[in-house]
């Protein structure tokens, strides 16, 4: 059953990938080719490959070349060639999530699997306002001259529907301890040292995507029924 908002298409979903796998020794004696496939899946699942996007599931397996094992190694090392669910959708396509949060920055959206997606405020329908009290975005729309303006609240957990603008992938592969922690650059006056300030908690996120509804149709699933 296709998850809603996700991309049904196999050649948008599905990409061929090649991964080395390795079985311990105790784990030879049971069905090497199903504990092989599990290693797989447990490697990949829920993973960002770089400009390749989110994977979901395992496909299929192409291919399984023969297993080797290194000098002093009893492990054995397996090439598999597979296919993978990935989640990526292509810019301007139309998916559905549901609001997760609101900040004067915009609205942060999931899709349940997925919560890395933000509309930003200037991507929203026109014209729409923060409400400091309720932590939420309000579209002002001008119904009529009878009724005048209504505030369209964007609510938490409520549909919504966003059209795909931009994405953005982050290299998060560990760094070196020199790159982590570079060190402060020379005091530039006597006797006074200068210190560099990192964040070393912040966490960057690999895959990001930017959405807009800022169109006719789109918005909040409620508004338009």
């Amino acid at each position: 059953m296709p998850v809603r908002g996700f991309p049904t298409t196999l050649k948008n979903i599905l990409n061929s990938m090649l991964q080395e796998s390795q079985l311990a020794s105790y784990k030879l004696a049971g069905n090497q080719q199903q504990t092989t496939l599990v290693l797989i899946f447990d490697a990949m699942a829920d993973t960002v490959v770089y400009k390749v996007g989110l994977c979901i599931a395992l496909w299929d397996v192409e291919k399984i070349e023969e297993s080797f094992i290194f000098p002093g190694d009893g492990a054995t090392h397996t090439i598999v060639h597979f296919r993978y669910v990935v989640f990526r959708p292509f810019v301007d396509e139309i998916l559905i999530g549901r609001i997760k949060s609101c900040s004067k920055d915009g609205v942060h959206v999931t899709m349940g699997f997925f919560d890395d997606i933000i509309i930003p405020s200037d991507s929203l329908q026109h014209p729409s306002k923060f409400n400091e009290q309720e932590q939420l975005w309000e579209w002002e729309y001008e119904a009529s001259e009878e009724e005048g303006i209504i505030n369209l609240a964007m609510e938490i957990n409520g549909e919504i529907r966003f059209r795909v603008v931009d994405e953005m992938f982050v290299d998060t592969t560990p760094s070196s301890p020199e790159e982590a922690n570079p060190m402060p650059p020379p005091s530039t006056s006597s006797g006074v040292s200068s210190l560099q300030i990192t964040d070393q908690g912040a966490k960057k996120s690999p895959y990001t995507l930017t959405g807009s509804i800022s169109e006719m149709g789109l918005g909040m699933l409620a508004w338009w029924n």
